[in-house]
């Protein structure tokens, strides 16, 4: 399985060579000014820097991105963001104090510099029974395709996985759509064989501890931590059926892994005719994840909506004995949050956290107790049809942080990333040409 690294790498790659393909003035430095606007300490905050505001080199030179500050690199990548075949961000995280101004020298390279894995993102499938699992890219499901309708599961990890050097996920691609939770004990990206046996097949094998970490989260009928559903005043939609169902009601769902590199990993799904009940819809969603913090970003888009519905994203209730609560005191989000023994068997303490938008927060409910969308809050958005929303949701293990036991640690830790999530990071680009 450890091609699959070599293949998805190709992605970013490919990326980076089609710089070559726009013909512009060449430029041989290019100095940016980073300013951090508010007054946070900001570790591995996510920068940004959009094509358009850099000169880029004349087809056939260097192709590929060096970022420095003083002597040190700074890890970056080329992300083709929008999917159309040529990059349109340049990528990084860096640290920061408070009011703090960097300057950052970018130069092209014919090499591609060697960094640290700090993402990764994870998928295999097999195409019988009997044939071994094998490492793709991408993948279409169709209607019939679930697993009690195949009599097996073709999924490694019933679906992609992604993660970090905090923290895994994985999506419940097999028609359930619930986001699922992998904790880490170390920094390290966890092996490209987690879900397989010696021979190839399937295994659940991830339910133990093993040296990276181990699945420790039960989702059941819920939508897992930072899944979601469509909810109006009469009804709850889930995006899916449950593990008893044998035909979806998602007619085609389109997955792939859209880049993969050292410090962001961004997966895309595309839902084609949903239908729920009487009414069909179809959503776009992109997940992506960056170092440095102990969850992900989640963006949907409905298209399809009457006006009567609201998002309903998920933070899951199994093995929680504790009341939800509310963090309010962000300009741009709200927080809702849990934390107790919330793992399997109540094993060991879990916070979790889901961060949404404050101008498209309308409240939360409780998921029914029967049902196909169960043991979940879901917190109620605002959306507008085809326009996407954001949102990040976290999750801080003990065993990754012997001090998220204590609660008030873990309320300490997302009242922090919230603050830096949104931090604003000011852009300066001086380009010379030689």
């Amino acid at each position: 399985m450890k091609k699959l690294v070599s293949v998805s790498f190709s992605i970013v790659l490919t990326g980076l060579l089609l710089v070559s393909c726009k013909t512009t003035k060449q430029v041989d430095k290019t100095d940016i000014v980073l300013t951090n606007s508010s007054n946070f300490n900001l570790t591995d905050k996510a920068v940004s820097i959009d094509r358009n505001s850099l000169s880029i080199q004349e087809e056939g030179v260097k192709k590929y991105p060096l970022l420095m500050v003083a002597s040190d690199t700074i890890p970056s990548q080329l992300v083709d963001a929008d999917d159309d075949g040529a990059w349109d961000e340049l990528f990084f995280v860096n640290n920061f104090s408070g009011q703090e101004t960097k300057n950052i020298t970018l130069t092209w390279v014919d090499t591609a510099p060697q960094y640290v894995i700090r993402t990764s993102a994870r998928f295999g499938k097999r195409s019988s029974k009997t044939t071994p699992v094998q490492p793709a890219l991408k993948e279409i499901l169709t209607r019939k395709e679930l697993p009690k309708s195949l009599g097996y599961q073709q999924y490694q990890t019933d679906g992609p996985s992604w993660e970090n050097d905090k923290v895994g996920f994985r999506h419940y691609l097999d028609g359930r759509n619930a986001k699922d939770l992998f904790g880490k004990t170390t920094s390290k990206m966890s092996p490209e064989d987690v879900g397989i046996n010696d021979k190839g097949e399937v295994e659940d094998n991830y339910h133990v501890m093993e040296s990276w970490g181990r699945d420790i989260m039960s989702v059941g009928n819920s939508v897992g931590l930072g899944g979601y559903a469509l909810i109006t005043d009469d009804e709850l939609m889930r995006l899916g059926v449950t593990v008893n169902d044998s035909i979806n009601n998602i007619e085609k769902t389109t997955f792939k892994i859209q880049t993969e590199g050292p410090v962001e990993s961004i997966l895309t799904y595309d839902y084609q005719n949903w239908s729920p009940n009487e009414r069909t819809y179809s959503v776009k969603e992109k997940t992506s994840i960056w170092p440095g913090m102990y969850g992900y970003k989640n963006t949907v888009a409905v298209s399809g909506l009457q006006g009567d519905e609201n998002l309903a994203v998920g933070l899951v209730n199994i093995n929680n004995d504790q009341p939800l609560n509310i963090w309010d005191e962000n300009s741009d989000y709200v927080v809702l949050y849990t934390h107790d023994k919330q793992t399997y068997n109540k094993e060991w303490w879990l916070g979790m956290a889901i961060l949404l938008p404050k101008d498209k927060y309308i409240g939360y409910i409780e998921a029914p107790k029967k049902g196909n969308l169960t043991n979940t809050f879901l917190a109620k958005l605002k959306i507008e049809d085809s326009q996407p929303i954001s949102y990040y949701a976290v999750a801080c293990w003990e065993l990754s942080n012997p001090k998220f036991v204590d609660k008030a640690y873990f309320e300490n830790y997302i009242k922090q990333l919230t603050n830096q999530l949104s931090a604003k990071i000011e852009v300066e680009i001086k380009n010379e040409s030689f």
